[in-house]
C-alpha cells in the first residue's frame, strides 16, 4: 500500500486496520478497531488477546463491552482472568462485562463461587445477581452452607434479601448459626428472613 503524504512534506503511513489495530494503532484506532471488531470466535481472540495488553482505561472499556455483547463462551473466558486483577478498575470492568452476559457465564458460576480466592467468590455473588431468582438462589445457598469468609456470606445474604425466595430461609438460618460473634452478618440474615417472610 503506498503512503501518504500530508502536503507534499514527510510521507506517513496510512492508519492501521483490521487486528493491528487493536494492540498496535493509536488509543482511537485501538478503541475504534474494539468496537467493530466481528462478533466471532476470531475476534473475540484478538479482542481477548488485545485486552491482556490494553493500558488505556477507555479502550478497555470498549473492549470490555464488546466481549459482552458477543456473549460467548470464548468472550466469558476473555474476561475472567481480569476479575482477579490487583487493579480495582480492571476488576469492575471484568465484573460489569460478565454482569452483561448472565446466560454464558452461568456454566462457571458455581465454579467461580467455589474458586480459592475470597475476593472472586465475592464478586461472583454479584454476577449471580443477574441469573433468574431460582438458579441464583440455589447457588448463593450452597455457597452459605460452605462458605468460610463472613464477608462473602455478606454479600450472598444481600443478594438473598433482594431475590426474597423462601426456599433460602433454611441455608440464611444456619449461617446465622455457624457465625454467631459477627454481629453486621446477623443483621443482615435478619433483615433477609424478614424480607422473605414480607415477600410471601
Amino acid at each position: 500500500m503506498p503512503l501518504v503524504r500530508k502536503g507534499g512534506g514527510e510521507a506517513v503511513p496510512p492508519p492501521l486496520a483490521g487486528p493491528s489495530a487493536l494492540t498496535r494503532g493509536s488509543a482511537d484506532e485501538r478503541w475504534s478497531a474494539a468496537r467493530s471488531a466481528p462478533l466471532t470466535p476470531e475476534g473475540v481472540e484478538m479482542l481477548a488477546t488485545a485486552l491482556g495488553l490494553e493500558t488505556d482505561e477507555r479502550v478497555r472499556e470498549a473492549i470490555f463491552t464488546r466481549l459482552a455483547r458477543a456473549a460467548t463462551p470464548g468472550s466469558v473466558e476473555a474476561v475472567l482472568p481480569h476479575l482477579r486483577s490487583d487493579d480495582a478498575r480492571i476488576r469492575t470492568g471484568a465484573l460489569d462485562a460478565l454482569k452483561a452476559m448472565p446466560t454464558a457465564v452461568a456454566p462457571r458460576l458455581a465454579e467461580l463461587l467455589a474458586d480459592s480466592d475470597p475476593d472472586v467468590r465475592l464478586l461472583s455473588c454479584e454476577i449471580a445477581r443477574e441469573l433468574p431468582g431460582p438458579d441464583a438462589t440455589r447457588l448463593l445457598c450452597d455457597l452459605l452452607d460452605r462458605e468460610t469468609a463472613a464477608n462473602v456470606c455478606g454479600a450472598a445474604v444481600e443478594m438473598l434479601t433482594e431475590i426474597a425466595d423462601p426456599s433460602a430461609a433454611p441455608a440464611l438460618e444456619r449461617c446465622a448459626a455457624r457465625f454467631p460473634s459477627e454481629p453486621f452478618l446477623t443483621f443482615a440474615i435478619r433483615v433477609a428472613l424478614d424480607n422473605i417472610r414480607s415477600a410471601s
